[in-house]
């Protein structure tokens, strides 16, 4: 597939028509979230379309991030700009405030390297996860990428269940739903999934018992479960 990108981003026509064929499931399964909205199936599809090539001409394989979980939120949000312009969606202070960030930073840099920069470039700059940057420009244009613990498990198991396509789709539900949780329930869960520490590493960092940190997590997760 990196190969098939690179020819779509010097303007091939067949790869990117390779790409949109190879990646069909990956579209719809992202159009489907959208389904009873009042918007054709078929029509969810095409913006979905139109999100996924955006995707092939932003990624940065530089920065090693799986294409696909780059191109979920920007599909998504894709689709969500044209509901948002519908009043169907609304988009959470947060993630305006990121999208400005994003926006002056991307301003900047172009204006420093005289170019547009590359994601690599802007995520090293904004301190953001190139999922973070596609989800806050879909939506304003709204994952980050939840990592496997120690245990081996991950914060989508915990919470979702369903193929691994529509897992990842959940992601962008769930970097929101973060961001409903308080400072340190919110800041467990980080510790916990996205850097793989233990409880008991928590609780040294956090400074309460490790009981404790079970309790908090237990409770974040429940949160997000019903913000889910």
């Amino acid at each position: 597939m990196t190969e098939l990108i690179r020819r779509a981003q010097a303007g091939d026509r067949d790869a990117s028509e390779r790409l949109i064929l190879e990646n069909t499931g990956l579209v719809w399964a992202v159009a489907k979230r959208f389904f009873g909205r009042g918007v054709d199936p078929d029509d969810l599809y095409q913006l979905g379309c139109v999100g996924f090539l955006k995707a092939v001409q932003g990624f940065d394989s530089a920065y090693g991030t799986q294409f696909s979980t780059y191109a979920v939120p920007k599909i998504a949000g894709e689709i969500r700009r044209f509901l948002r312009d519908d009043g169907t969606v609304k988009v959470s202070r947060g993630l305006k405030e990121r999208a400005n960030a994003i926006r002056t930073a991307r301003q900047n840099l172009t204006l420093t390297l005289g170019r547009e920069p590359t994601l690599s470039e802007l995520a090293a700059e904004t301190g953001l996860a190139p999922e973070e940057i596609a989800c806050a420009e879909g939506a304003t244009g709204s994952a980050q990428s939840f990592q496997t613990g120690e245990e081996g498990f991950s914060l989508e198991q915990v919470l979702t269940a369903g193929n691994p396509e529509e897992d990842m789709i959940e992601h962008i539900a769930l970097a929101q739903a973060l961001e409903q949780l308080g400072r340190r329930d919110r800041l467990v869960i980080e510790l916990r999934y996205f850097h793989g520490l233990t409880q008991e590493r928590i609780a040294g960092i956090i400074g309460v018992s490790q009981v404790q940190v079970s309790r908090i997590e237990k409770k974040a997760l429940g949160l997000l479960r019903q913000y889910f």
